[in-house]
């Protein structure tokens, strides 16, 4: 647990830097860009601790880093230069701005810090086993379930940039490619790359830990991710009721008739 602590510490010493950042620009939002990437400063900490360095570990290390650092930049190019997300927005509004700036280092940073630390236990679990770190069957799928869900991440990412960038498609709803068979396959994705991190977990007996991408998939279905945008589209597009009966929520399938 050593490592989990000091691990905490490093963590919060850069979303509290993050945040006096935030104050400085007035934008909150740059907490989102970060996301990715404070998992792969964890993993990256976990990784070069150990004494002995086994496939899996340079595996996760590779698989996490390229996860992180690809949302992270999609994330910048997104948003810098955009203002503030309407979500924080709202908040400013609610709290008022006179007690926003250091009410929002507890709902925002320490909350994100202390989310990122909690949902990679997974990471912690395989990065300090004591296993043989040997690949077998187990970690095969996970790297199978990583690759399925990375191409549904990123690409939904890239074919919503690209449908966003063409004006024509202002009032219109994405129901091609990726988002033909799921309404959310940047969110699916993410959830199916967690799993994978929970299955190279188990395959290096670290099974409670698994509880991190249990709270990760909670977390973009119910809490952030498919509920919060599923209202915020429904009032905003009226095409998307016909989308919805169309096509699945979550799990990709072959749209309905």
């Amino acid at each position: 647990m050593t490592l989990f602590f000091q691990a905490s510490l490093i963590i919060w010493i850069l979303v509290t830097l993050l945040w006096l950042l935030s104050i400085a620009i007035k934008n909150v939002s740059i907490v989102d860009i970060f996301w990715g990437f404070g998992f792969v400063v964890v993993n990256a900490f976990y990784f070069y601790n150990l004494e002995e360095m086994q496939p899996r570990n340079w595996l996760l290390l590779f698989l996490v880093s390229i996860w992180g650092l690809r949302l992270t930049i999609y994330l910048a190019f997104r948003n810098i230069g955009k203002g503030e997300d309407y979500r924080y927005q709202q908040f400013r509004k609610d709290y008022g701005e006179k007690r926003y700036w250091w009410f929002s280092y507890f709902q925002v940073f320490l909350l994100q810090g202390a989310l990122i630390l909690i949902v990679s236990l997974p990471l912690l679990a395989i990065q300090t086993s004591n296993s043989s770190g040997e690949l077998y069957w187990l970690d095969y799928l996970a790297i199978l379930v990583w690759l399925v869900g990375f191409s549904f991440e990123a690409g939904g990412d890239y074919q919503l940039y690209q449908f966003k960038n063409n004006t024509e498609n202002k009032d219109k709803v994405l129901n091609t490619g990726f988002w033909k068979y799921t309404r959310h396959p940047n969110y699916f994705g993410d959830a199916a790359v967690w799993w994978s991190y929970a299955l190279f977990s188990i395959a290096a007996a670290g099974y409670w830990q698994i509880v991190g991408s249990i709270i990760m998939t909670l977390l973009i279905i119910k809490v952030s991710g498919v509920a919060m945008l599923e209202r915020t589209l429904k009032n905003t597009k009226p095409k998307y009721k016909d989308y919805i009966e169309k096509t699945n929520a979550f799990i990709p399938w072959f749209p309905k008739k």
